[in-house]
């Protein structure tokens, strides 16, 4: 009984837990206009230089964007427990400008 209570608390311990990663994002030179709970303009991003651009709905701490640069940044992904219910369940965070390229 004891061993299951254990399990029990470590299996709801880890699920409090934040869930982090690190990915590299290559952000576009502009931005596109998106909708989502309202019009607004939105980043371009992609995982690797073969894919194709995406919008971006979130907002990376950190990041400044200057229109005219194509960007290559390492950002650290975070599980958001209990988001609002128009926000995101993911937070982004900078953690390396790799480059910044005039276009």
């Amino acid at each position: 009984m004891k061993g299951a209570l254990f399990i029990a608390f470590v299996l709801i311990a880890v699920s409090w837990q934040k869930v982090s990663a690190e990915e590299t994002l290559i952000v576009a030179s502009e931005k596109r206009e998106c909708y989502g709970p309202f019009r607004r303009e939105c980043l371009l991003v992609k995982d690797e230089p073969s894919a194709s651009w995406r919008n971006f709905y979130d907002h990376i701490n950190g990041f400044d964007y200057e229109l005219g640069y194509e960007y290559i940044l390492k950002v650290k992904t975070e599980d958001v427990p209990n988001p609002p219910a128009d926000g995101s369940s993911v937070k982004y965070t900078l953690l390396e400008e790799v480059s910044k390229t005039k276009v």
